[in-house]
């Protein structure tokens, strides 16, 4: 497919836009959640007291206190999931250390920002390339807000292309007062990518120009020339998909009213504990000439002077403070922070009766919520995985079909003790390559397979040297005298 004509993108990009702008509101709701920048924060939040401080001179604290817990599922939900990340095997031994040598040092990181993305943004997205200087297969992550995907109309909803979004600075020589950035759009689809930008304070989609990024070389001439069209060799879309869940639904939204609540009721609370410091006088017939004389009388006298005007008027000294409803809202607390481990389906750091000494099935339990969650992930994710060694071993000429098979690792707590006496019983039962894989101690099975056999020479080579020590040249008795 030759690149896209510019008023093709127009009507491309006019019908994707309103769906755009509402997911990126989406995004930034997440993204400062995750954060720690809950709503509460915002001066429109329900605990802020400013607007109340003419009309009622009890509230004057404003404290805003907002709770973690989405960052906190996160980055649990990451941690059990990719602390180890995924293994590959595609049956072929140099292919294997091939791949892993291109995915890279990298490679565990960007699991671990794909795992977050997803979970934020409903969608994480990787980005395939090869290197200009070097020709080499590169891969990263691409922020999600920057990726408008297009689908194709089949009933499997194939990746047909991808709009990817960005701000950039160019330097045209202008003036130093005329604003040079510009938010450029990235058309992607099986066979180039073409480009376009706007000036980022026009309005109008109008306003929307090519833009020459790419050098071609004229196979004929030998001549380059700038493109806005570039082409690439994989042959599909070279952006891989990482859902969060079979829905694409962010982990924020099943929890964050429970978050709003308890970020609501903790700050009231702070703030009452601060205005209830602020104690009320109410004077009676003060027999001093002002509120300075009372409180210089109160605090060098510990006692001030009241005086009656007439027989049926009183006088004296009451004082107001704020009354804390302490038990209601701990037992709300408690309610919010227990929904929010159960509705956001995680482990709670904190479970009724503790972890102590529990046995394998009894942490299997507590984890089922996570390992669900986790689970989710791990079948959208895994299609991702597939398709990017498909792409690496494609692009060093692997091109024909082969099976993959994936290796996924927890990091749980377990008991050790348990997996390593199911293992010893395994033995002669299942394959040792499956008993290691499975084992607490083992991490890189290739490797310990190849140390196992490397001790086992060694030994033979001791008994071989052992023998030969107690045999006789002439095949003389050694115990004879």
């Amino acid at each position: 497919m030759p690149a896209i004509e510019l008023e093709q993108f127009k009507k491309i990009l006019e019908r994707y836009k309103n769906g755009y702008d509402k997911y990126i509101e989406q995004c930034e709701v997440a993204r400062r959640y995750y954060a720690h920048e809950n709503d509460i924060l915002k001066d429109s939040a329900p605990a802020n007291r400013n607007k109340y401080k003419e009309d009622n001179p009890l509230r004057a604290a404003d404290n805003r206190i907002p709770h973690d817990y989405h960052a906190q599922l996160v980055n649990q939900k990451a941690s059990y999931l990719f602390s180890y990340p995924p293994m590959f095997d595609v049956g072929k031994k140099e292919l294997n250390e091939k791949i892993k040598e291109m995915l890279g040092d990298n490679y565990e990181k960007y699991c671990n920002v794909l795992c977050v993305d997803a979970s934020n943004y409903r969608n994480a997205w990787l980005h395939v390339w090869k290197d200009s200087d070097s020709n080499e297969f590169r891969y990263a992550p691409v922020n999600p807000i920057q990726v408008i995907p297009i689908y194709s109309s089949g009933l499997i909803k194939d990746l047909a292309a991808v709009i990817r979004v960005y701000s950039e600075y160019f330097d045209e020589g202008e003036a130093y007062f005329t604003s040079n950035y510009y938010t450029v759009y990235e058309y992607w689809d099986n066979e180039g990518c073409t480009t376009f930008r706007k000036k980022q304070n026009a309005i109008s989609l109008d306003d929307i120009e090519t833009i020459n990024r790419f050098v071609s070389t004229n196979i004929d001439t030998g001549e380059s020339t700038e493109s806005n069209y570039y082409q690439h060799d994989f042959g599909e879309v070279p952006f891989i998909e990482f859902p969060n869940n079979n829905i694409k639904d962010s982990d924020l939204t099943k929890i964050k009213p429970f978050i709003d609540v308890m970020d609501n009721i903790l700050s009231g609370y702070v703030n009452d504990l601060d205005d209830i410091q602020q104690i009320i006088w109410v004077l009676t017939n003060f027999g001093g000439e002002d509120l300075d004389e009372f409180r210089s009388d109160l605090k060098k006298y510990k006692a001030v002077k009241t005086q009656s005007i007439g027989d049926d008027d009183k006088s004296g000294i009451q004082t107001i403070a704020i009354d804390i409803p302490v038990e209601a809202r701990n037992k709300l607390l408690e309610v919010c922070r227990k929904q929010i481990y159960e509705q956001g389906q995680g482990l709670d750091p904190h479970p009724e009766g503790g972890f102590g000494n529990r046995s394998g099935e009894a942490l299997k339990f507590m984890y089922a919520p996570l390992e669900l969650k986790a689970g989710l992930m791990e079948i959208e994710f895994r299609q991702g995985f597939n398709k990017l060694i498909r792409l690496i071993a494609r692009s060093i000429g692997h091109n024909e079909y082969f099976p993959i098979i994936q290796t996924w690792t927890r990091n749980a707590i377990k008991n050790d003790k348990e997996t390593a006496e199911i293992a010893q019983v395994s033995l002669d039962i299942i394959s040792n390559k499956t008993i290691l894989k499975n084992h607490p101690w083992v991490e890189d099975v290739e490797e310990e397979l190849k140390q196992i056999k490397l001790e086992e020479q060694e030994l033979s080579q001791k008994n071989d040297d052992f023998k030969d020590a107690f045999k006789s040249p002439k095949g003389v008795d050694v115990n004879e005298e």
